[in-house]
């Protein structure tokens, strides 16, 4: 104990008591009280490779947890009111907190631009890492939960469009009827959106479109499957006697898609080939279902994976279109590949192992 309060900077009666509030709050014993000093117990063997990682990440053992939360709640919120609002704590508090890791830290966290307070390179960079600690000492506790028996878990999924129509609830089902305690979280948006707070460590996992123009390196990509995209357009379409439409067919009509930077996008341009300028996109949407109403409104029509509108398909209100020639994704771009990322580094309960293999499968 002693050797360890002077390594912390701690006194040994200060370290005593958060060791005794530690064990408290995971109801379990960290140590075994020997006559010749102290020996880890299980709990603590599962939980010290957690804290180091999370140290290694914060950089400096004099930072508090305190420091680290004002720190976090003002990045976020991006004032010290607006974080004084999401924490019940004093503008001058956080201010004061905020102060004390930059100097502690030898570094500049944030700055002042005008009405609202952004953060510097070096406070970027802080915040990231500090989000990760978070992230690995959550791990930590849930493993430790899992040990003794009490495990609740959570996890939290980012849901870009295609996973949500069949594979994200088929996963979801399967594993709950094994873990009824889990508690899952579904974060929807579009790749774009939802790729920092994975990287954060807010998310756990990211299915959706896998990325291969090199944004998206630092992550662990896995396909899943091959998506199909088809065309869709209301059931009684001016297309729809056409066995197989032409890109001169497909000219004629207005188009409503996903962003320029989205996968789909990138195929949808293929289907004109090099002979036929592709039409403008009057409506950019991610929503399939702001593209539903809008198709079975007009005569617009869209690309999309079936399974997004089975539904409406099964019942004869939307129907699908082959496309005009063989598919062909664009260079470099492979053939609508759809599955998992997460972040390569991050740590995993034994939980959440068994929900990541649960999903492959489907």
């Amino acid at each position: 104990m002693t050797r360890a309060a002077e390594a912390v900077y701690l006194t040994q009666s200060a370290l005593t008591q958060a060791i005794a509030r530690l064990e408290g709050e995971l109801e379990c014993r960290m140590f075994d009280r020997l006559p010749g000093g102290m020996r880890p117990t299980a709990p603590a063997e599962l939980l010290a490779p957690r804290v180091h990682d999370a140290l290694k990440r914060i950089g400096s053992r004099r930072v508090t947890a305190p420091q680290i939360r004002a720190f976090l709640a003002v990045s976020s919120a991006g004032s010290y009111s607006g974080a004084a609002d999401r924490t019940g704590l004093a503008p001058a508090s956080l201010h004061r907190a905020v102060a004390d890791l930059s100097l502690e830290l030898g570094e500049r966290l944030v700055e002042r631009r005008g009405r609202y307070l952004t953060l510097t390179t070096k406070g970027a960079r802080r915040a990231l890492n500090f989000r990760l600690a978070l992230a690995d000492l959550r791990s930590g506790y849930a493993e430790v939960a899992e040990w003794l028996g009490k495990a609740k878990g959570k996890i939290v999924v980012g849901a870009m469009p295609l996973s949500r129509a069949r594979w994200l609830p088929a996963a979801i089902v399967r594993h709950l009827k094994q873990f009824p305690a889990t508690d899952v979280v579904v974060v929807e948006g579009s790749h774009d959106e939802l790729v920092g707070p994975l990287r954060n460590g807010e998310i756990d996992i990211l299915l959706g479109a896998l990325r291969h123009d090199g944004a998206d390196d630092d992550l662990a990509q896995q396909k899943s499957f091959e998506d199909h995209p088809k065309i869709v357009m209301r059931h009684a379409h001016p297309l729809a006697g056409k066995r197989i439409p032409s890109p001169k067919d497909l000219k004629r009509f207005e188009w409503v898609l996903p962003t320029a930077s989205t996968p789909l996008r990138s195929f949808w341009t293929e289907l004109f080939g090099g002979d036929v300028d592709p039409p403008h996109v009057s409506i950019e949407c991610g929503s399939v279902l702001t593209i539903r109403e809008i198709l079975l409104q007009t005569d617009n029509l869209t690309l999309l994976s079936p399974d997004q509108l089975r539904v409406e398909i099964d019942a004869g209100l939307l129907r699908t279109a082959p496309r005009p020639k063989p598919f062909r994704a664009p260079s470099g771009l492979p053939r609508g590949e759809t599955g998992i990322q997460r972040v390569s580094s991050a740590h995993s309960s034994k939980r959440y192992k068994i929900w990541l293999t649960g999903i492959r499968k489907f």
